[in-house]
């Protein structure tokens, strides 16, 4: 029954897709972001409905009439580098060439999308629609999960869609964590108290599904987070005391077996799994000296004999670290171009938060950089101990971020009585509104 009613619902907004490119790439986006067809049981879960979704909707580009255009900004430029990067990459890497080739594949198709994306957003309701699509799609698993772990006492794992990017508890945890800054942002801008409550509820609930998750990454990412949206919150004495009472009672809500595990991250040099992550830390590095300019490839230090060419002594297993994962697989040149776009997505944020600090009508774009930057914060933390370097949900963020950074900026943007003359017959314009002008006035004189 559930396999009909998603067939039912997607097939037309394909036909959709193909007249309004725009939805197919909200499509897209949800499909990649929440995986609602892994959470099926039938004939449906097997379906590649993204590339479905995306080839419908690249043939809308070609036929329909809607305004689409590539912008060229500091990210497009860095993911076209980023593609180019990584064909290079592939075709050097050590690892087994069917293997390596599929993740290209899929990165590829990630990449292509966002550049897409990137050609279709351009106005200030598509941006508003993807933020909303974004925490849609990730507040269904933390509202679920948080409900879960209440309902349960904390006492099982809280873990998210299955075959899919964040079905690990520690990416879903991160996952969770940047969609609860996203969802603040939606809570400012919203007018109808009744989505305003419904908003602080999926963000308490979110908080317990992240506590829920059991994630000790998630613990450390959840703390820097907290203090990043605690000052770019407005009201920091009640925003303070709200941070701090809802951590509080999910932590304190969680049983002793959560506590014990927690308490394993002060020593974490007697912990297997942390140690490993850091040995495998190390060989990422060495594997990047050893070939600096195309790495190992992708999944380089998940192969053994790749691995034991810099340190025989440790096991082969995931880089569980966005920095070291980009490092080890691709060397210093596709790091340096992976790294140039969370830099230019921070720019951005700091760069529409100075245009538009004193801009009443901007206070839309105002409030989305500085949960953004929140955003960022919970990525690169919680991050920094996952596999997420290629997280399509993140890096849309990013090319959002890119297009309001230009709808602040471009000209159309200034008040009409800022604007500047036109230069084509200017002094013209002028000189005929002088008269009126002076006839207004002679008109308010007494």
């Amino acid at each position: 029954m559930r396999d009909l009613v998603f067939i039912a619902f997607i097939v037309p907004l394909l036909g959709l897709a193909a007249a309004r490119p725009f939805v197919g790439v909200m499509l897209w986006s949800w499909i990649s972001f929440m995986n609602p067809h892994q959470l099926l049981w039938g004939f449906a879960s097997s379906q590649p409905w993204a590339a479905m979704v995306f080839v419908v909707t690249l043939f809308g580009c070609f036929v329909a009439r809607e305004p689409k255009r590539l912008p060229i900004n500091a990210v497009t430029v860095l993911m076209t580098l980023l593609i180019i990067g990584i064909t290079i990459t592939s075709f050097a890497a050590l690892g087994p060439p069917a293997e390596v080739w599929a993740k290209w594949d899929r990165t590829f198709k990630t990449l292509l999308g966002l550049l897409l994306t990137a050609a279709l957003v351009d106005s200030r309701r598509r941006v508003h629609a993807l933020i909303w699509l974004i925490v849609i799609a990730l507040g269904y698993f933390g509202v679920k999960g948080g409900i879960f772990t209440l309902v349960t006492g904390g006492g099982f794992i809280v873990i998210g869609p299955p075959n899919s990017m964040i079905f690990d508890r520690n990416h879903l945890a991160t996952a969770l964590l940047v969609s609860l800054p996203l969802m603040n942002y939606l809570r400012l801008q919203s007018r109808h108290q009744v989505v305003r409550h419904g908003l602080i509820f999926a963000m308490a609930t979110t908080l317990f599904a992240v506590v829920g998750s059991q994630s000790r990454g998630a613990l450390v990412a959840l703390v820097a987070t907290g203090a990043v949206l605690w000052t770019r919150s407005r009201g920091k004495v009640l925003s303070g005391v709200a941070i701090a009472l809802a951590g509080a009672a999910a932590i304190l809500f969680m049983p002793d077996s959560w506590v014990e595990r927690m308490e394993t991250i002060r020593s974490y040099e007697q912990d297997g799994s942390a140690m490993g992550r850091i040995t495998i830390w190390e060989a990422s590095v060495r594997i990047a000296l050893m070939r600096p300019l195309v790495g190992g490839g992708f999944l380089s230090m998940y192969k053994q004999d790749i691995v034991n060419m810099v340190m025989p002594q440790v096991k082969a297993r995931a880089a569980h670290s966005i920095w070291f994962e980009t490092l080890g697989e691709h060397g210093f040149v596709v790091f340096g171009i992976w790294l140039g776009i969370l830099v230019a997505g921070g720019l951005y944020t700091l760069r529409i938060a100075r245009h538009t600090r004193n801009r009443p009508e901007f206070r839309w774009a105002y409030d989305l950089a500085r949960m953004s930057q929140v955003a960022m914060v919970a990525y690169m933390t919680g991050g920094s101990f996952l596999s997420l370097a290629y997280w399509d949900c993140f890096w849309t963020l990013i090319v959002v971020l890119a297009a309001v950074h230009k709808l602040v900026r471009q000209p159309a943007a200034q008040p009409v009585d800022a604007a500047a003359p036109a230069r084509t017959g200017g002094w013209r314009m002028r000189a005929a509104a002088a008269p009126i002008a002076t006839a207004r006035g002679s008109a308010l004189r007494p």
